[in-house]
Protein backbone atom coordinates (compact mmCIF):
# COMPACT_ATOMS: atom_id res chain seq x y z
CA UNK A 1 0.00 0.00 0.00
CA UNK A 2 1.14 3.60 -0.77
CA UNK A 3 2.56 5.44 1.99
CA UNK A 4 3.07 8.56 0.26
CA UNK A 5 1.32 11.78 2.12
CA UNK A 6 0.96 15.60 1.34
CA UNK A 7 3.26 16.09 4.35
CA UNK A 8 6.68 14.77 4.83
CA UNK A 9 8.04 13.59 8.54
CA UNK A 10 9.72 17.39 8.88
CA UNK A 11 6.45 18.95 8.05
CA UNK A 12 7.05 19.97 4.69
CA UNK A 13 4.82 20.20 1.49
CA UNK A 14 5.73 16.91 -0.76
CA UNK A 15 5.16 19.09 -3.71
CA UNK A 16 4.67 16.58 -6.62
CA UNK A 17 1.19 15.07 -4.04
CA UNK A 18 0.35 18.78 -3.56
CA UNK A 19 -0.14 18.75 -7.41
CA UNK A 20 -1.80 15.70 -7.92
CA UNK A 21 -3.77 16.42 -5.01
CA UNK A 22 -4.89 19.97 -6.44
CA UNK A 23 -5.89 18.20 -9.58
CA UNK A 24 -8.05 15.62 -8.31
CA UNK A 25 -9.80 18.50 -5.34
CA UNK A 26 -9.24 21.48 -7.05
CA UNK A 27 -8.89 24.95 -4.85
CA UNK A 28 -11.58 27.80 -3.57
CA UNK A 29 -10.40 31.26 -3.24
CA UNK A 30 -9.90 33.22 0.10
CA UNK A 31 -11.03 36.87 -0.45
CA UNK A 32 -7.29 37.91 0.25
CA UNK A 33 -6.35 37.26 -2.77
CA UNK A 34 -6.41 39.94 -5.77
CA UNK A 35 -5.95 37.27 -8.63
CA UNK A 36 -7.58 40.34 -11.30
CA UNK A 37 -4.37 41.91 -10.72
CA UNK A 38 -1.78 39.05 -10.21
CA UNK A 39 -3.09 35.82 -11.69
CA UNK A 40 -2.72 35.09 -15.69
CA UNK A 41 -6.94 35.10 -17.26
CA UNK A 42 -8.75 31.31 -17.42
CA UNK A 43 -8.83 30.50 -20.86
CA UNK A 44 -10.93 27.75 -21.75
CA UNK A 45 -9.37 26.40 -25.22
CA UNK A 46 -8.32 22.88 -26.68
CA UNK A 47 -9.95 20.69 -25.08
CA UNK A 48 -11.41 22.16 -21.88
CA UNK A 49 -8.67 21.03 -19.27
CA UNK A 50 -6.44 24.00 -18.97
CA UNK A 51 -9.32 25.45 -17.66
CA UNK A 52 -7.63 26.52 -14.10
CA UNK A 53 -5.76 28.78 -12.35
CA UNK A 54 -2.18 28.95 -13.27
CA UNK A 55 -0.12 28.39 -10.06
CA UNK A 56 4.07 27.40 -9.18
CA UNK A 57 4.63 24.85 -6.84
CA UNK A 58 7.96 24.98 -5.41
CA UNK A 59 10.57 25.99 -7.25
CA UNK A 60 8.89 25.27 -11.19
CA UNK A 61 6.17 22.87 -10.73
CA UNK A 62 3.50 24.73 -13.04
CA UNK A 63 0.07 23.35 -12.40
CA UNK A 64 -2.98 24.24 -13.76
CA UNK A 65 -5.41 24.10 -10.91
CA UNK A 66 -9.11 23.56 -11.28
CA UNK A 67 -10.81 26.34 -9.70
CA UNK A 68 -14.40 26.73 -11.87
CA UNK A 69 -15.68 22.88 -12.00
CA UNK A 70 -18.66 22.46 -9.25
CA UNK A 71 -16.64 20.05 -7.27
CA UNK A 72 -14.26 22.80 -6.28
CA UNK A 73 -16.21 24.09 -4.00
CA UNK A 74 -15.70 21.20 -1.88
CA UNK A 75 -12.15 21.45 -2.20
CA UNK A 76 -10.39 21.38 1.67
CA UNK A 77 -7.55 23.63 -0.41
CA UNK A 78 -7.83 27.55 0.12
CA UNK A 79 -5.48 29.62 -1.37
CA UNK A 80 -5.09 32.83 0.69
CA UNK A 81 -2.37 36.06 0.34
CA UNK A 82 -0.44 36.94 3.07
CA UNK A 83 1.14 40.40 2.16
CA UNK A 84 2.49 39.97 -1.60
CA UNK A 85 3.21 36.25 -0.90
CA UNK A 86 0.38 33.65 -2.06
CA UNK A 87 0.08 30.22 0.29
CA UNK A 88 -2.30 27.78 0.16
CA UNK A 89 -3.83 25.98 3.07
CA UNK A 90 -5.62 23.24 4.41
CA UNK A 91 -9.32 24.40 5.80
CA UNK A 92 -10.09 22.20 8.85
CA UNK A 93 -12.85 24.55 10.08
CA UNK A 94 -16.16 22.89 11.17
CA UNK A 95 -18.09 22.19 7.41
CA UNK A 96 -14.40 20.41 6.45
CA UNK A 97 -14.49 18.48 9.88
CA UNK A 98 -17.74 17.17 9.76
CA UNK A 99 -17.50 16.26 5.52
CA UNK A 100 -14.43 14.51 5.76
CA UNK A 101 -12.83 13.80 2.58
CA UNK A 102 -14.10 15.97 -0.40
CA UNK A 103 -15.04 12.57 -1.86
CA UNK A 104 -17.84 12.14 1.07
CA UNK A 105 -18.68 15.56 1.03
CA UNK A 106 -19.47 15.18 -3.16
CA UNK A 107 -23.06 13.42 -2.47
CA UNK A 108 -24.44 16.68 -0.40
CA UNK A 109 -23.59 19.04 -3.71
CA UNK A 110 -25.45 16.59 -5.11
CA UNK A 111 -28.53 17.17 -3.72
CA UNK A 112 -29.01 20.40 -5.36
CA UNK A 113 -30.66 20.15 -8.77
CA UNK A 114 -28.17 22.40 -10.04
CA UNK A 115 -25.06 21.07 -8.64
CA UNK A 116 -23.41 20.67 -12.36
CA UNK A 117 -24.29 24.25 -13.23
CA UNK A 118 -22.61 25.91 -10.35
CA UNK A 119 -19.47 28.09 -11.35
CA UNK A 120 -16.84 29.36 -9.52
CA UNK A 121 -14.23 30.27 -8.96
CA UNK A 122 -15.75 29.94 -5.38
CA UNK A 123 -14.65 32.13 -2.46
CA UNK A 124 -13.63 31.67 0.98
CA UNK A 125 -13.05 32.97 4.55
CA UNK A 126 -10.10 30.94 5.50
CA UNK A 127 -10.16 31.25 9.76
CA UNK A 128 -5.93 30.39 9.79
CA UNK A 129 -6.80 29.49 13.63
CA UNK A 130 -8.51 26.56 12.68
CA UNK A 131 -6.37 25.52 9.14
CA UNK A 132 -3.34 24.05 8.45
CA UNK A 133 -0.66 25.77 6.26
CA UNK A 134 0.50 24.06 3.60
CA UNK A 135 3.30 25.81 1.08
CA UNK A 136 4.25 28.88 -0.17
CA UNK A 137 3.05 29.07 -4.02
CA UNK A 138 3.82 31.56 -7.01
CA UNK A 139 0.68 33.00 -9.07
CA UNK A 140 3.05 33.62 -12.59
CA UNK A 141 1.25 36.86 -13.92
CA UNK A 142 -0.27 37.21 -17.72
CA UNK A 143 2.42 38.47 -19.97
CA UNK A 144 1.98 41.77 -22.12
CA UNK A 145 1.51 39.88 -25.26
CA UNK A 146 -1.82 38.17 -24.28
CA UNK A 147 -3.32 41.46 -24.43
CA UNK A 148 -1.68 42.48 -27.91
CA UNK A 149 -2.62 42.17 -31.15
CA UNK A 150 -1.46 40.40 -34.29
CA UNK A 151 -1.58 42.61 -37.54
CA UNK A 152 -4.57 41.13 -38.41
CA UNK A 153 -5.82 42.49 -35.18
CA UNK A 154 -6.54 39.56 -33.62
CA UNK A 155 -5.87 39.17 -29.90
CA UNK A 156 -2.72 37.19 -29.09
CA UNK A 157 -4.00 35.01 -26.06
CA UNK A 158 -6.79 33.74 -28.56
CA UNK A 159 -4.00 32.59 -31.02
CA UNK A 160 -1.86 30.62 -28.06
CA UNK A 161 -1.55 30.49 -24.51
CA UNK A 162 0.81 29.57 -21.79
CA UNK A 163 0.23 26.07 -20.54
CA UNK A 164 3.13 26.09 -18.26
CA UNK A 165 5.82 27.22 -20.04
CA UNK A 166 5.01 26.43 -23.04
CA UNK A 167 3.09 27.92 -26.27
CA UNK A 168 -0.18 25.65 -27.21
CA UNK A 169 -1.81 26.51 -30.54
CA UNK A 170 -4.97 24.77 -31.64
CA UNK A 171 -5.05 25.10 -35.53
CA UNK A 172 -7.18 23.38 -37.69
CA UNK A 173 -11.22 23.41 -38.13
CA UNK A 174 -13.41 22.89 -35.24
CA UNK A 175 -12.39 18.65 -34.58
CA UNK A 176 -15.46 17.27 -37.17
CA UNK A 177 -16.54 14.59 -34.23
CA UNK A 178 -18.51 17.80 -33.63
CA UNK A 179 -19.87 18.20 -36.40
CA UNK A 180 -21.64 18.71 -39.02
CA UNK A 181 -22.87 15.03 -39.20
CA UNK A 182 -21.21 13.90 -35.97
CA UNK A 183 -22.66 16.03 -33.14
CA UNK A 184 -23.02 12.96 -30.78
CA UNK A 185 -19.44 11.58 -31.91
CA UNK A 186 -17.32 13.95 -29.57
CA UNK A 187 -15.88 12.50 -26.40
CA UNK A 188 -17.10 12.95 -23.38
CA UNK A 189 -14.26 14.65 -21.93
CA UNK A 190 -13.89 17.39 -23.92
CA UNK A 191 -15.36 20.87 -25.04
CA UNK A 192 -12.97 21.55 -27.99
CA UNK A 193 -16.07 21.82 -29.92
CA UNK A 194 -17.20 24.72 -27.69
CA UNK A 195 -14.25 26.45 -27.14
CA UNK A 196 -13.07 27.05 -30.90
CA UNK A 197 -14.40 30.17 -32.21
CA UNK A 198 -15.70 31.21 -28.80
CA UNK A 199 -12.88 31.21 -25.92
CA UNK A 200 -10.37 31.09 -29.34
CA UNK A 201 -9.84 32.61 -32.68
CA UNK A 202 -11.23 29.61 -35.27
CA UNK A 203 -10.05 31.17 -37.75
CA UNK A 204 -6.00 31.64 -37.74
CA UNK A 205 -3.88 32.68 -40.05
CA UNK A 206 -0.22 31.40 -40.28
CA UNK A 207 1.25 35.19 -40.12
CA UNK A 208 -1.15 35.34 -36.49
CA UNK A 209 0.90 32.28 -35.38
CA UNK A 210 4.22 33.71 -36.29
CA UNK A 211 3.63 37.11 -34.60
CA UNK A 212 2.06 35.29 -31.64
CA UNK A 213 5.29 32.42 -30.80
CA UNK A 214 7.33 35.56 -31.67
CA UNK A 215 6.06 37.67 -29.20
CA UNK A 216 5.83 34.44 -26.59
CA UNK A 217 9.24 34.18 -27.37
CA UNK A 218 10.86 37.86 -26.63
CA UNK A 219 8.81 37.69 -23.12
CA UNK A 220 7.85 34.45 -21.87
CA UNK A 221 11.06 32.76 -23.06
CA UNK A 222 9.54 29.95 -24.61
CA UNK A 223 10.94 27.17 -26.44
CA UNK A 224 8.52 24.67 -27.29
CA UNK A 225 5.60 25.22 -29.43
CA UNK A 226 2.86 22.58 -29.36
CA UNK A 227 0.12 22.58 -32.08
CA UNK A 228 -2.52 20.26 -31.74
CA UNK A 229 -5.97 19.76 -33.55
CA UNK A 230 -9.13 17.65 -34.04
CA UNK A 231 -10.16 14.80 -36.47
CA UNK A 232 -10.82 16.10 -40.31
CA UNK A 233 -12.21 14.34 -42.57
CA UNK A 234 -9.26 13.72 -45.12
CA UNK A 235 -7.39 12.49 -41.90
CA UNK A 236 -4.46 14.36 -43.69
CA UNK A 237 -2.81 16.19 -41.16
CA UNK A 238 0.37 16.27 -43.01
CA UNK A 239 -1.17 18.66 -45.15
CA UNK A 240 -2.60 20.44 -42.58
CA UNK A 241 0.27 21.00 -40.19
CA UNK A 242 3.19 21.41 -43.30
CA UNK A 243 2.96 25.05 -43.88
CA UNK A 244 2.55 26.53 -40.54
CA UNK A 245 5.70 23.82 -38.70
CA UNK A 246 7.51 25.09 -41.71
CA UNK A 247 7.07 28.57 -40.89
CA UNK A 248 7.98 28.46 -37.33
CA UNK A 249 10.64 26.28 -37.85
CA UNK A 250 12.10 28.88 -40.14
CA UNK A 251 11.21 32.05 -38.24
CA UNK A 252 12.90 30.66 -34.69
CA UNK A 253 14.15 27.24 -35.00
CA UNK A 254 12.23 26.93 -31.64
CA UNK A 255 11.09 23.10 -30.40
CA UNK A 256 7.54 22.18 -32.42
CA UNK A 257 5.37 19.31 -31.43
CA UNK A 258 2.58 18.08 -33.39
CA UNK A 259 -0.46 16.24 -31.83
CA UNK A 260 -3.34 14.93 -33.82
CA UNK A 261 -4.96 11.78 -34.68
CA UNK A 262 -2.96 9.28 -36.91
CA UNK A 263 -2.45 10.29 -40.37
CA UNK A 264 -3.98 8.57 -43.28
CA UNK A 265 -0.64 8.18 -44.09
CA UNK A 266 2.24 6.94 -41.95
CA UNK A 267 5.01 7.77 -44.42
CA UNK A 268 4.23 11.37 -43.66
CA UNK A 269 5.45 11.10 -40.17
CA UNK A 270 8.90 11.07 -41.61
CA UNK A 271 7.99 14.08 -43.53
CA UNK A 272 7.03 15.59 -40.37
CA UNK A 273 10.39 14.61 -39.21
CA UNK A 274 12.65 15.79 -41.47
CA UNK A 275 10.50 18.93 -41.50
CA UNK A 276 11.78 19.33 -37.99
CA UNK A 277 8.91 18.43 -35.93
CA UNK A 278 10.67 17.40 -32.68
CA UNK A 279 7.83 15.82 -30.85
CA UNK A 280 4.41 13.62 -31.91
CA UNK A 281 2.22 12.66 -29.64
CA UNK A 282 -1.10 10.32 -30.28
CA UNK A 283 -3.97 10.96 -27.37
CA UNK A 284 -5.91 7.60 -26.92
CA UNK A 285 -6.69 8.03 -23.30
CA UNK A 286 -8.18 4.40 -22.46
CA UNK A 287 -6.35 1.31 -23.18
CA UNK A 288 -9.59 -0.74 -22.60
CA UNK A 289 -11.19 -1.29 -25.92
CA UNK A 290 -14.63 -1.18 -24.36
CA UNK A 291 -14.42 1.75 -22.22
CA UNK A 292 -12.30 3.55 -25.93
CA UNK A 293 -15.70 3.24 -27.18
CA UNK A 294 -17.84 4.26 -25.19
CA UNK A 295 -15.78 7.57 -24.33
CA UNK A 296 -15.05 8.44 -27.24
CA UNK A 297 -17.09 7.28 -30.11
CA UNK A 298 -16.15 8.96 -32.89
CA UNK A 299 -12.54 8.39 -32.30
CA UNK A 300 -13.34 4.69 -32.14
CA UNK A 301 -15.48 4.92 -35.45
CA UNK A 302 -12.87 6.94 -37.19
CA UNK A 303 -10.04 5.51 -36.41
CA UNK A 304 -10.37 3.06 -33.59
CA UNK A 305 -7.93 2.19 -30.87
CA UNK A 306 -5.42 -0.48 -32.85
CA UNK A 307 -4.78 2.33 -35.21
CA UNK A 308 -3.48 4.80 -32.43
CA UNK A 309 -1.51 2.45 -31.01
CA UNK A 310 -0.07 1.60 -34.51
CA UNK A 311 0.99 5.12 -34.64
CA UNK A 312 2.71 5.50 -31.82
CA UNK A 313 4.90 1.98 -32.27
CA UNK A 314 5.69 3.78 -35.98
CA UNK A 315 6.65 6.97 -34.76
CA UNK A 316 8.56 5.73 -32.13
CA UNK A 317 10.57 2.89 -33.77
CA UNK A 318 10.55 3.31 -37.40
CA UNK A 319 11.26 7.53 -37.65
CA UNK A 320 13.17 9.15 -34.51
CA UNK A 321 11.49 11.47 -33.24
CA UNK A 322 13.33 13.43 -29.96
CA UNK A 323 10.42 11.58 -28.26
CA UNK A 324 6.84 10.40 -29.29
CA UNK A 325 3.73 10.50 -26.80
CA UNK A 326 0.95 8.53 -26.31
CA UNK A 327 -1.34 10.21 -23.80
CA UNK A 328 -4.01 8.64 -21.23
CA UNK A 329 -6.53 10.07 -18.85
CA UNK A 330 -6.11 8.22 -15.19
CA UNK A 331 -9.69 8.13 -13.53
CA UNK A 332 -11.17 7.16 -16.68
CA UNK A 333 -10.47 3.48 -16.76
CA UNK A 334 -9.60 1.36 -13.83
CA UNK A 335 -6.00 1.73 -12.42
CA UNK A 336 -4.68 -1.02 -13.55
CA UNK A 337 -5.66 -0.79 -16.97
CA UNK A 338 -4.10 2.64 -17.01
CA UNK A 339 -1.31 1.39 -15.61
CA UNK A 340 -0.93 -1.43 -18.46
CA UNK A 341 -1.09 1.29 -21.10
CA UNK A 342 1.78 2.86 -19.62
CA UNK A 343 3.50 -0.04 -19.69
CA UNK A 344 2.86 -0.63 -23.39
CA UNK A 345 3.24 2.76 -23.99
CA UNK A 346 6.97 2.18 -22.64
CA UNK A 347 7.66 -0.90 -24.05
CA UNK A 348 6.55 0.40 -27.52
CA UNK A 349 9.65 3.43 -26.98
CA UNK A 350 7.50 5.61 -26.37
CA UNK A 351 6.81 8.05 -23.36
CA UNK A 352 3.52 8.30 -21.49
CA UNK A 353 1.64 11.81 -20.87
CA UNK A 354 -0.71 10.79 -18.16
CA UNK A 355 -3.61 13.40 -17.35
CA UNK A 356 -5.65 13.19 -14.42
CA UNK A 357 -9.29 13.47 -15.57
CA UNK A 358 -11.34 16.92 -14.78
CA UNK A 359 -14.93 16.88 -15.50
CA UNK A 360 -15.21 20.34 -16.80
CA UNK A 361 -18.24 22.11 -17.64
CA UNK A 362 -19.91 21.28 -21.10
CA UNK A 363 -18.29 18.24 -21.22
CA UNK A 364 -20.91 15.30 -21.36
CA UNK A 365 -18.87 13.95 -18.42
CA UNK A 366 -19.29 17.34 -16.55
CA UNK A 367 -21.13 15.76 -13.92
CA UNK A 368 -19.43 12.93 -12.89
CA UNK A 369 -16.54 12.95 -9.92
CA UNK A 370 -13.34 13.61 -10.34
CA UNK A 371 -10.89 10.96 -9.66
CA UNK A 372 -9.23 10.36 -5.22
CA UNK A 373 -5.91 10.94 -5.34
CA UNK A 374 -5.42 7.84 -3.10
CA UNK A 375 -6.55 6.12 -6.48
CA UNK A 376 -4.16 8.31 -8.46
CA UNK A 377 -0.92 7.57 -6.24
CA UNK A 378 -0.10 3.71 -7.58
CA UNK A 379 -0.82 5.29 -11.40
CA UNK A 380 1.63 7.78 -11.41
CA UNK A 381 3.97 6.37 -9.13
CA UNK A 382 3.61 3.39 -11.82
CA UNK A 383 4.16 5.97 -13.98
CA UNK A 384 7.82 6.81 -12.94
CA UNK A 385 9.19 4.13 -12.55
CA UNK A 386 8.28 2.29 -15.82
CA UNK A 387 9.80 5.53 -17.29
CA UNK A 388 13.20 5.32 -15.41
CA UNK A 389 13.29 1.38 -15.84
CA UNK A 390 13.20 1.63 -19.63
CA UNK A 391 16.14 5.07 -19.36
CA UNK A 392 13.53 7.05 -21.65
CA UNK A 393 14.37 10.50 -22.72
CA UNK A 394 12.64 12.58 -20.05
CA UNK A 395 12.91 16.31 -18.66
CA UNK A 396 15.53 16.97 -21.59
CA UNK A 397 14.39 19.73 -23.36
CA UNK A 398 15.31 23.44 -21.76
CA UNK A 399 12.52 25.53 -20.05
CA UNK A 400 9.60 23.06 -20.70
CA UNK A 401 7.00 23.14 -17.99
CA UNK A 402 3.43 21.81 -18.31
CA UNK A 403 0.64 22.65 -16.17
CA UNK A 404 -2.01 20.29 -17.43
CA UNK A 405 0.40 17.00 -16.33
CA UNK A 406 2.61 15.58 -13.77
CA UNK A 407 5.65 15.07 -15.68
CA UNK A 408 7.21 11.90 -15.63
CA UNK A 409 10.07 13.69 -13.71
CA UNK A 410 7.98 15.52 -11.13
CA UNK A 411 6.52 11.77 -10.04
CA UNK A 412 9.91 10.92 -8.35
CA UNK A 413 8.09 12.23 -5.56
CA UNK A 414 5.42 10.18 -5.36
CA UNK A 415 7.58 6.88 -5.06
CA UNK A 416 8.68 5.08 -2.13
CA UNK A 417 12.35 5.31 -2.65
CA UNK A 418 13.03 8.79 -4.83
CA UNK A 419 16.08 8.15 -4.46
CA UNK A 420 16.66 4.56 -6.53
CA UNK A 421 17.32 5.41 -10.43
CA UNK A 422 20.62 7.57 -9.60
CA UNK A 423 22.72 6.34 -12.30
CA UNK A 424 19.82 6.76 -14.78
CA UNK A 425 18.79 10.60 -13.29
CA UNK A 426 22.63 11.37 -13.94
CA UNK A 427 22.14 10.11 -17.56
CA UNK A 428 19.53 12.43 -18.05
CA UNK A 429 21.26 15.46 -16.18
CA UNK A 430 24.20 14.81 -19.17
CA UNK A 431 21.43 14.76 -21.70
CA UNK A 432 19.56 17.87 -20.97
CA UNK A 433 22.87 19.75 -20.33
CA UNK A 434 24.12 18.28 -24.13
CA UNK A 435 20.51 19.34 -25.70
CA UNK A 436 20.22 23.03 -23.91
CA UNK A 437 23.53 23.55 -25.20
CA UNK A 438 22.27 22.27 -29.15
CA UNK A 439 19.16 23.92 -28.52
CA UNK A 440 20.88 27.54 -27.66
CA UNK A 441 23.07 27.27 -30.80
CA UNK A 442 20.40 26.62 -32.96
CA UNK A 443 17.61 28.88 -31.93
CA UNK A 444 16.60 31.92 -33.96
CA UNK A 445 15.43 34.53 -31.40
Amino acid sequence: MHVVSLFRPDGSANAAYLKLDLYCKGLRIDASCDLGEDARDIIRNRAGLGSGLEVIIGEDMYTNVPVVEWWCQASPYVLVKQGARYEIWQDGGAAFQAAGTQASSLPTLRKDPHFATKRGPFGANLDRSKARFVDAVKIPPEPAWYKQKTSSGKLMQRIGCLQGTYLGIYWGPRCQNWGPRGENEFCKFCTEGQNLGREEEADKSIEDVIETVKAARAESGITFVHFNTGFIDSNDYWGLFKDVVAAVKKETGLLVGVQAPPDANFSNYVKFKKLGVNNISFCFEVMDEALFKEIGPGKARRAGLKRYLDAIDFCANEVGFDTVNGEIIAGLEPVESSRRAIDWICEHGAIPTVCVFRPVFGAAYARLDPPAVEEMLPVFAHFYERVMQHGLPIGIAPNVKVSLIMLPEECRELTENPNAYKLTRTKLWVMKKAFGAWFNATVKS
